[in-house]
């Protein structure tokens, strides 16, 4: 880690980094993390809340809330971008549960997990190290963040 990497999001990125230096995996990062996100949000979707009014999506709202106010506090300008995302996968996760039901929301959801961890492993193996998550959970949290500042420093934007 060098002397400039002081936030808490520095360390954790740079931490992170080092698991994902083969481009090949960095690639499959890039797609498999936010798809394995979205998933999780689907799947958490399709919990029932029994005894209410709500049908779907208030466990997912819930959780996405909860990691949003983690990246918040990580930073700000990272935070809003996670933001856009939960409320496009909740968007998306809605309009799928509309077209298709509950139940073959949930189906495609364990179906695109499984891929998108098959496809994370399979990077991992050509990367040659195991999964940042193995050594510590929170890196669960900041892969799909980490993605994100991969976009932000391409189009140029401070985080």
């Amino acid at each position: 880690m060098n002397a400039t990497a002081q936030r808490p999001v520095d360390r954790w990125f740079a931490s992170y980094s080092g698991d994902h230096q083969n481009d090949t995996n960095q690639l499959i990062h890039v797609f498999a993390v936010p798809t394995i996100l979205w998933t999780v949000v689907a799947l958490l979707w399709c919990i029932p809340v029994f005894g209410t009014w709500i049908k779907s999506g208030a466990w997912a709202a819930l959780a996405m809330f909860a990691a949003w106010m983690y990246y918040y506090k990580l930073s700000r300008p990272l935070g809003f971008g996670m933001l856009a995302i939960f409320i496009a996968m909740a968007w998306l996760t809605r309009w799928l549960e509309a077209l298709l039901g509950l139940q073959n929301l949930l189906y495609l959801a364990i179906a695109v997990f499984v891929l998108a961890w098959i496809a994370q492993f399979i990077g991992h193996k050509i990367e040659g190290k195991k999964p940042s998550f193995l050594t510590d959970l929170t890196y669960l949290l900041i892969g799909p963040v980490w993605v994100l500042s991969k976009f932000y420093r391409k189009m140029g934007w401070k985080y």
